[in-house]
């Protein structure tokens, strides 16, 4: 570790998937996942090792499907769960995991850092169009008369994946502000490694009395550790992702991989639709919010084995101003 004081160390973003703890098509058990979670963390720790002060985001998308299909399944038994109370649950369940496996890691390093996780409750607008236009899928797949019929019973949106069958879908509006925003700075000035914003943090607004309303919503992760890092000051956002760099003509003959992009050519990509909505493009739009907003900062798309590399300059594809 460096001789600087806490505060004079730059800050580190990092975000990962649901995923990453359970892989489509890997194991998916609570062990599987804290396996998962242990080969995670060593290249987490090789960023903290570099002098970053880190702050740890995750998806959830598996695991609330997971709990939400066990609440679908004891229905009659127990109340169902809403999807804020879900989400909660991750942030404790998940972040128990990175976090048992950071405290391992730092000490078979002989690293002198502590690990937290912060429940995060993260600011929406109640009138954002998303409340009245929900379209991010959730939970299992469902035949159409069980759909309907759950969908009359409890109030749900629901819609068709072509060929699949149906799901339960729920608004995903913009996040604004993350509450525990100070708790998280403090966190970061004390030595912690900080595990916050899972799922994308728990949706609230604020209710005709002033007091803060869960909403039931999800929250894109990636624009969540957007926002984290542009109220941090943090000087990188790293999201994760299954590949080493950013592709244009991704899987055609012409394919070419980028090391670097300016806002005008990531803009431009993006526009030539370049990256998939439902795969590089939120990534690269979450990135292009948070170096607009931060001249100084640098947004890096690489996977996870390649985390401690790229913020050390030697990998991954960066975009900045």
């Amino acid at each position: 570790m460096t001789n600087t004081t806490s505060a004079d160390r730059q800050i580190a973003v990092i975000a990962v998937g649901g995923n990453a703890l359970a892989p489509e098509g890997g194991g998916t058990t609570l062990p599987d996942q804290a396996r998962a979670a242990a080969d995670t963390v060593r290249h987490i720790v090789d960023v903290a090792a570099q002098g970053w002060r880190v702050v740890l985001t995750h998806g959830n998308g598996p695991q609330v499907g997971y709990i939400l299909r066990r609440s679908e399944l004891a229905m009659g038994e127990v109340p169902p769960v809403p999807m804020d109370y879900a989400t909660a649950d991750t942030q404790g369940a998940i972040g128990e995991m990175f976090q048992r496996a950071l405290y391992n890691e730092l000490k078979r390093r002989g690293l002198d850092l502590r690990v937290a996780t912060v429940v995060t409750q993260v600011m929406v607008d109640e009138n954002d169009p998303a409340f009245g236009n929900p379209t991010k899928p959730i939970g299992s797949i469902m035949d159409t008369d069980k759909a309907h019929r759950l969908a009359a019973e409890n109030g749900w949106s629901i819609m068709e994946e072509p060929g699949r069958g149906w799901r339960r879908c729920v608004p995903s509006p913009r996040p604004r502000s993350v509450i525990e925003l100070d708790t998280i700075r403090s966190l970061l000035d004390t030595q912690h490694i900080v595990i916050a914003c899972g799922g994308g943090g728990i949706p609230v607004s604020l209710g005709a009395d002033g007091e803060l309303v869960n909403r039931e919503a999800v929250i894109d992760k990636d624009l969540a550790s957007s926002l984290l890092a542009r109220q941090l000051g943090a000087q990188r956002l790293l999201i994760a992702t299954a590949v080493p760099k950013i592709a244009i003509h991704f899987g055609k003959p012409e394919q070419r991989w980028l090391d670097h992009m300016s806002i005008t050519e990531a803009e431009q990509f993006m526009a030539e639709g370049h990256f998939g909505k439902g795969s590089m493009g939120p990534k690269v739009e979450a990135i292009l919010e948070y170096v607009r907003a931060n001249p100084g900062g640098e947004g890096i798309v690489t996977d996870i084995p390649n985390m401690g590399a790229a913020l050390a300059g030697q990998g991954g594809s960066r975009i900045s101003g």
